[in-house]
């Protein structure tokens, strides 16, 4: 005589359908996840453009030019600036001429895309984001 026992636990197909829908539900946040981490870093990158952007017109204020940073450092030399978010770099390059106008380059090495830029050019007043 077979006996009925109560036996509990999961069966293979049951844990294979559990790991199929978290490896669709993976597949979906995780990409997500790292668009959402780049626009965290692109909007870290226009603050610090705005920052050089203040920096530079006070600059001006007191020097009737404005300063060119060349190195990719943090632009400590610069009236009110402080460090740069981290994994930020700005260059400061003359727009025309030094005294006419600057262009502010901020680049990130945390965002996925590596030529992803920010350029403010002080003689226009626009600031362009490149992906």
């Amino acid at each position: 005589m077979h006996e009925m026992k109560n036996e509990k636990g999961f069966t293979l197909i049951e844990l294979m359908i559990v790991i199929a829908i978290i490896g669709i539900l993976a597949a979906i946040a995780i990409p997500q996840f790292s668009a959402y981490r780049d626009r965290g870093y692109v909007a870290s990158m226009k603050a610090d453009c705005n920052a050089v952007r203040t920096a530079e017109e006070a600059y001006f204020v007191d020097n009737n030019t404005y300063l060119v940073v060349a190195s990719t450092a943090a632009p400590t030399t610069l009236p009110g600036m402080k460090n740069l978010s981290a994994g930020n770099k700005v260059v400061v390059a003359a727009s025309g001429t030094i005294t006419t106008g600057f262009a502010a380059t901020v680049t990130s090495s945390n965002v996925t895309s590596a030529t992803a830029k920010i350029v403010f050019d002080s003689v226009t007043g626009q600031t362009v984001y490149t992906p």
